[in-house]
């Protein structure tokens, strides 16, 4: 098929998906090669750019999604669209250990949170942002937990590389705790 026909087709795809598509899946309806998507990917944002579209073709958890673009997002929220509700503190703060430690066990969370993690390990895991992804060696074998693809989706990331350093996150008053004593280690 045409390069001219399958654009269009691409962005129909894309439009009606509710998770973003990987090469892999667009190449097997599209009937070509993936490298071949990834080459209609880039003439699509190309497009996007050039006429200065309200939305943009992002890659996503390893596929790509059409997305608005950042700018016009106090326009987008006037549209009080349903959200799911926000996670609590402590969800986000067990989802940014196991982010960044993972693979990683409950009670090494729990040590490093210094309290217990049992809800929000239920909630991170009923959203699907977290998945079991094995079982440690030792003693009990506990759980593994890392995280899903649907965690990729929430933050908008491609991959765990795009997860910002650590040391983007240490703030005056955590920077100011280390030299009271209160922080062991922020990195």
């Amino acid at each position: 098929m045409e390069t001219r026909k399958m654009l269009p087709i691409l962005e129909a795809l894309l439009m009606a998906a509710a998770e973003p598509l990987t090469p892999k899946k667009l190449a097997y309806i599209l009937e070509t090669t993936p490298e071949k998507v990834e080459e209609l990917v880039r003439q699509l944002r190309w497009n996007y750019d050039a006429a200065g579209h309200g939305f943009e073709l992002k890659s996503v958890a390893g596929g790509y999604r059409l997305c608005t673009r950042p700018q016009y997002d106090p326009y987008v929220a006037k549209l009080d669209l349903p959200r799911p509700s926000p996670l609590t503190p402590a969800a986000l703060e067990t989802l940014a250990i196991i982010a960044y430690r993972q693979p990683v066990t409950k009670s090494e969370i729990e040590a490093i949170r210094g309290v217990k993690v049992d809800s929000s390990i239920r909630t991170l895991l009923d959203r699907r942002l977290i998945q079991e992804v094995g079982r440690k060696d030792v003693p009990g074998r506990p759980i593994l937990y890392g995280t899903s693809r649907q965690f990729l989706e929430y933050f908008g990331l491609d991959n765990l590389d795009e997860l910002p350093p650590l040391r983007e996150f240490v703030t005056e008053k955590t920077a100011g705790d280390k030299k009271r004593g209160k922080l062991e280690d922020v990195s």
